[in-house]
């Protein structure tokens, strides 16, 4: 094919992954969806665009267990299921990245279309229902609020009175009561992330 006819075709809306599957972001099939490549990618997405103290990036994927240990606290019978889905909720970020929320707003519905399709894909892999709940749904806002101040005071720089003015002051989570959020919070290597985040999957899974 010359350069002509290539310039002529459409542009390519997919990405190899690791794996070898071929993730189309435009029309995502669950069946090249791969949790180990979910894992590789997240654990190498930096949370607050890398501006975070320490000499890691605060990875997506230490960020999702995060999340999920503080949904479990919150709703302290929530099933393995439901788990799994909180687990998850940043897993589309494997292939489009971690966008923080201003530069969201400037972008506008596009992002979230997609952001929507590749999670639907992502959810019926692991069977989940496309569209979860609204009550679960809200349980992982209110989670992932809580964790955005935490790394927000300890990790990004902000101000305790800067970050409860975007994200609110949480009550009730006393840092240093639970040793293994403190832990959470203190940025890993990739490849820690990436095989910790795979452990929590398969152990979840398997209660399942």
């Amino acid at each position: 094919m010359s350069m002509a006819d290539r310039a002529g075709a459409p542009p390519r809306a997919w990405q190899r992954m690791l794996s070898g599957r071929r993730l189309d972001l435009l029309d995502p099939s669950p069946l090249d969806v791969e949790i180990e490549d979910i894992a590789q990618g997240i654990a190498r997405v930096a949370r607050w665009n890398g501006q975070t103290v320490g000499a890691h990036a605060y990875s997506v994927a230490q960020h999702s267990l995060l999340v999920e240990a503080i949904a479990g606290r919150m709703e302290a019978g929530l099933s393995a299921s439901d788990r799994l889905a909180v687990l998850l909720h940043d897993a589309p970020e494997y292939v489009i990245g971690d966008m923080i929320s201003p530069f969201k707003a400037v972008i506008g519905g596009d992002y979230k279309v997609v952001e929507a399709r590749l999670h639907g894909a992502i959810h019926l892999r692991f069977g989940l229902p496309a569209k979860l709940p609204g009550a679960l749904t809200r349980l992982t806002k209110r989670a992932d609020i809580v964790s955005a101040y935490f790394e927000a005071t300890l990790l990004a720089g902000f101000e305790e009175a800067e970050a409860a003015k975007y994200f609110g002051r949480p009550n009730g989570y006393p840092l240093d009561s639970d040793p293994s959020w403190r832990a959470l919070l203190e940025p890993w290597p990739a490849d820690t992330a990436q095989q910790r985040f795979l452990e929590r999957f398969f152990a979840i899974d398997a209660a399942r």
